[in-house]
């Protein structure tokens, strides 16, 4: 399976492309296409899995489909520690 059998728009694949990552890891095959149709999801998976890919890809495209309308909130991330909001927040950048 690659990046393209997940139904990941153009540009996304191609910032994908750019950073490296030729397919996705077992947590991102199964969960972005569940949260690409809507689905909330738990995921768990070890260290170094791309468990951030597995939200940020799906959240990224939702955002670029969906255009902004007006101050609302789009997306929450919430996270236990600061070190990682900023490696979340390094992922999405």
């Amino acid at each position: 399976m690659n990046f393209t059998d997940l139904n990941i728009i153009q540009p996304i694949l191609k910032a994908i492309d750019e950073a490296g990552y030729t397919s996705p890891t077992e947590i991102q095959s199964q969960s972005i296409p569940l949260v690409l149709e809507g689905n909330d999801l738990i995921g768990c998976a070890q260290t170094g899995t791309g468990k951030t890919a597995s939200f940020a890809i799906p959240i990224l495209q939702l955002l670029h489909q969906k255009p902004k309308q007006g101050k609302a909130i789009r997306t929450l991330i919430l996270t236990p520690t600061r070190e990682l909001a900023v490696q979340i927040n390094d992922n999405f950048t």
